[in-house]
């Protein structure tokens, strides 16, 4: 049976959900985490942990087992088929943590649990949220589990529940943004590919296309298209790289592992805090999945909210001091959906003289080394290191 009350309640139990489970439980606060799923997902869309990440979840003392069953890279190109338009070298990073490193969801939450499992903490799984209440002392939760229906009392609540959460929406705070047009792919091959050492992103008239290693031989491929099918097949992830990708050595698809479409929205909430209530990762912000950006920022969420929470729950601090969440966070946020809204900006652009423009544009960009370093600075989230870092007492 869960217990009848918390000092903290997680709902969701995705990467976000287990980071700040597993913070709080490091400093003693023993938070309750639920999620409705009966198992953790076996398959995942996020697929990268960037250098200013990997550097905040060292505090978790996870970072080893990541690297070790993660692919490290240092290279990410920009490419117009098999014209390189502009190049980055990860391995100059101001960071002991010099790489894009290539780990699929799926690793990254496994990790993370067993992290939580050390520490004596656990997920209460097949559990739903369906009420949420405020009150006096924080809020009262209901849930459906396994056993029936129970009401939990929760000093603070914190949604990690995704796009749609319920925290959000129990907490009254808006979601502005919009929905894009059209869908994406998302596939894990295995395949013949030449440029085995670089995370690429394709330009073509037909549109964008995103190729990264993963580990065990495998290839990680995300393309916007109109009508996608709902689990694309081999022959379909085929025409898309010979339509987009490399044409002088053309990749081929022998496998396709699994394979799903999902939409892209551009949406960050208008508060991370209304009294009780908190949001972190998608219930906070979601954008397009150029650049790699979205778990990395939820991860960095997670850690920042758990270590101001266990500061309160310890009388180190008053309750005034969780407003620094948002303070820090959602300002991170709004840059990183402006980075990914402009990189996926110029790779969907169709007209000719557009995409001439972009390409003589990039690649006099690309030969300025002070540009280079700014960009990968961005896309590694080391030029937003402030806003993952809280005041220690």
């Amino acid at each position: 049976m869960l217990p009848q009350e918390t000092d903290v309640l997680i709902v969701g139990a995705g990467p976000t959900g287990l980071a700040l489970a597993v913070t709080l439980q490091q400093a003693g606060v023993r938070a309750v985490i639920v999620d409705r799923l009966a198992a953790g997902q076996n398959t995942s869309r996020a697929a990268v942990i960037h250098a200013h990440t990997l550097e905040v979840l060292e505090r978790l003392g996870v970072t080893d087992d990541l690297e070790r069953r993660g692919l490290p890279l240092t290279r990410f190109a920009l490419r117009d088929h098999d014209r390189a338009l502009l190049e980055l070298d990860f391995s100059t990073l101001p960071s002991r943590y010099a790489q894009i490193l290539m780990i699929p969801q799926d690793e990254t939450e496994a990790i993370l649990a067993d992290r939580l499992a050390s520490l004596g903490g656990a997920v209460a799984r097949g559990v739903t949220a369906t009420r949420i209440e405020r009150d006096a002392a924080g809020a009262v939760v209901h849930v459906e589990t396994p056993e029936g229906p129970q009401a939990i009392r929760a000093r603070y609540v914190v949604g990690g529940d995704g796009m749609h959460s319920v925290v959000r929406e129990a907490a009254g705070i808006a979601f502005h943004g919009e929905s894009a047009a059209g869908s994406f792919v998302l596939a894990d091959v295995h395949m013949d590919w030449a440029l085995s050492t670089e995370v690429t992103l394709f330009f073509s008239p037909e549109g964008m296309g995103v190729v990264a290693p993963l580990p065990a031989n495998r290839y990680r491929i995300v393309a916007p298209v109109d009508d996608a099918p709902e689990a694309p097949d081999a022959a379909f992830v085929q025409a898309l790289l010979d339509a987009r990708g490399p044409r002088k050595s053309p990749g081929r698809v022998r496998e396709v592992l699994w394979s799903s479409r999902f939409r892209v929205h551009h949406r960050v909430a208008a508060r991370y805090r209304s009294g009780p209530f908190f949001v972190m990762g998608d219930a906070a912000h979601v954008h397009s999945p150029a650049g790699g950006q979205g778990m990395n920022t939820g991860l960095v969420d997670a850690v920042v909210l758990g270590q101001l929470l266990a500061d309160v729950i310890a009388g180190r601090a008053p309750d005034t001091t969780l407003d620094l969440y948002e303070e820090k966070r959602r300002p991170a946020a709004a840059e990183v959906l402006a980075l990914a809204d402009r990189l996926t900006r110029i790779a969907t652009m169709r007209s000719l003289a557009g995409r001439i423009l972009r390409n003589l544009v990039l690649r006099l960009l690309g030969a300025s080394p002070v540009f280079r370093r700014k960009l990968a600075l961005n896309l590694s989230g080391l030029a937003r290191k402030g806003l993952g870092m809280v005041p220690r007492r």
